[in-house]
């Protein structure tokens, strides 16, 4: 894969030089290509990387990394995709693959950009306000929205909705009403689960997870979690993880886990008693990912009372509901950490990918350490790498 792009990369700079107009000289991102590891070969090919930028910067990009070769490659869309004035547009929310598409969501620019996943070149696009998350499911992409305009204000009235879209057109087939500000979704049992973040109603934050029935593709009810809800992935176990962003001063981030089927029973029969099937761990979180039993999280919060920063690595065993450690890096590469943005786990090799924002402004860094906690290496990205979507299968 990571030949067929920089074959169409090469061949995209003969158009890029008959295309001038479309951009200033300056605004041209090229590719820049690093080798960063030794070839690793098996069914994950390699994996795109989303840079979100700043918000208001129009920077968001693409890198990629081979894992066939080692070699690590930033900027990669500009080159693929000369003739988009441009480029991805400003901040890169989410990405993934589903079939041959990649779909990258591009929040503040309404959009989420549709590229072909093996060259990285531009299909189309989907329009959609102030756009969040995306999940697939059975032909069609099921995506959050905000709905409203970026603005703080506490009586917030545009409620937030996802919409379901045929990915072979790709356009809107419906869309459904959930709560304010709906980040995260979940697809599990027949039904799609929505962390509603009311983001934008400070103080009053939202702290509910909508249910939305896959077949009616309605809301059917909320589940009361905590406040400022934001990241949300199921597990094998039939549990729903949700990270709570808390409100930045009294309440703080926490993990939560939600029994799916003991809720729903709980919602038969009317009982409101949310400790029978939902539990708490007294971890901050800013972003997670689950591989197997194991739950990785990264997070930095703010501590009024340290007045500095408090970072953890942690790794949850979704079995137990655990907490086994709050720093999974071994070897002091900690310490060349600035911020822990996101983290991700090759469900294959095991090796985790951890990405660090730096001061927000300048790029940040990639970095990848092996099941043991050492670091094997580390590549400058773009501005805030954010979002990493595994190209191949999870089985070999």
């Amino acid at each position: 894969m990571y030949r067929y792009i920089i074959y169409n990369i090469a061949a995209s700079v003969c158009a890029l030089m008959l295309m001038s107009g479309c951009r200033d000289e300056a605004d041209i991102f090229l590719p820049d290509e690093i080798e960063v590891s030794t070839p690793v070969y098996n069914s994950i090919k390699g994996f795109y990387l989303l840079n979100e930028g700043n918000m208001g910067s129009n920077k968001a990009t693409l890198d990629y990394y081979d894992c066939s070769t080692g070699v690590y490659t930033r900027n990669i869309y500009g080159m693929a995709n000369p003739a988009v004035p441009k480029e991805m547009g400003d901040v890169g929310n989410d990405i993934a693959i589903y079939g041959e598409r990649l779909y990258a969501v591009i929040n503040c620019s309404n959009k989420v950009e549709v590229m072909d996943a093996r060259s990285a070149r531009r299909i189309g696009q989907i329009n959609i306000a102030n756009c969040r998350y995306i999940r697939f499911h059975e032909g069609y992409a099921y995506i959050t929205s905000y709905a409203g305009p970026v603005t703080i204000k506490p009586d917030y009235e545009q409620r937030g909705f996802v919409a379901k879209v045929d990915t072979a057109t790709l356009e809107i087939v419906d869309t459904c009403l959930v709560g304010f500000q709906p980040d995260e979704l979940e697809i599990a049992d027949g039904k799609i689960y929505v962390a509603n973040s009311g983001g934008y109603m400070v103080p009053n934050y939202e702290n509910t997870v909508s249910v939305i029935d896959l077949q009616s593709f309605s809301e059917v009810r909320r589940i009361p979690v905590a406040v400022n809800l934001h990241h949300l992935r199921a597990d094998h176990r039939g549990r729903l993880w949700v990270s709570s962003r808390g409100d930045y001063y009294t309440i703080p981030s926490r993990l939560y886990s939600i029994d799916i089927s003991k809720e729903q029973a709980c919602a038969d029969y009317g009982i409101a008693d949310r400790s029978l099937y939902i539990d708490s761990i007294d971890v901050a979180v800013s972003n997670f990912c689950i591989d197997g039993d194991s739950l990785y999280i990264c997070s930095n919060q703010w501590s009024y009372a340290s007045m500095d920063w408090e970072i953890t690595y942690g790794i949850v065993d979704v079995a137990s509901r655990r907490l086994l450690t709050r720093n999974f890096i071994t070897d002091g590469s900690d310490r060349k950490i600035t911020m822990p943005y996101a983290v991700k786990v090759n469900p294959i090799t095991k090796d985790i990918y951890l990405t660090d924002s730096g001061n927000y402004v300048t790029p940040g860094t990639l970095w990848c350490f092996g099941q043991d906690g050492a670091a094997k290496w580390h590549v400058r990205t773009g501005d805030i790498p954010a979002h990493i979507a595994f190209c191949g299968t999870i089985n070999d």
